[in-house]
């Protein structure tokens, strides 16, 4: 399964869930946030990992620390470009098994220290 293919798993999944899509791959020179999303009036960033199995640790253990921080730059540099910061978290949508529909959502996957 491509990159792309687990994305729209990810954003049908979160829809289903009553979240709204903002923005799908935002870039920037920090990086790349797979998916911008509101949950209410959070402001939601989810990354979305896809393993077939959990050798190694699963898609979880994939989020490393240096992960996280390249997506805090990341999503620091989106949240300048708003005119005011809502509240945010950062999610993490774990895609596993061979078509990727075994899904796991992790709400608060990692904070900001």
């Amino acid at each position: 399964m491509k990159g792309s293919e687990g994305e729209n798993i990810a954003i049908a999944y979160l829809q289903r869930q009553h979240l709204i899509l903002i923005a799908q791959n935002y870039r920037c020179r920090f990086g790349e946030i797979d998916l911008i999303m509101k949950d209410d009036a959070t402001l939601v960033f989810v990354e979305v990992r896809m393993r077939a199995h959990d050798a190694f640790g699963g898609a979880a253990a994939s989020i490393t620390p240096a992960k996280q921080a390249k997506l805090l730059r990341t999503a620091r540099h989106y949240l300048s470009g708003l005119n005011s910061e809502p509240p945010c978290r950062f999610d993490a949508l774990l895609l596993s098994g061979d078509d990727g529909h075994k899904i796991e959502w992790i709400k608060n996957a990692f904070e900001e220290t």
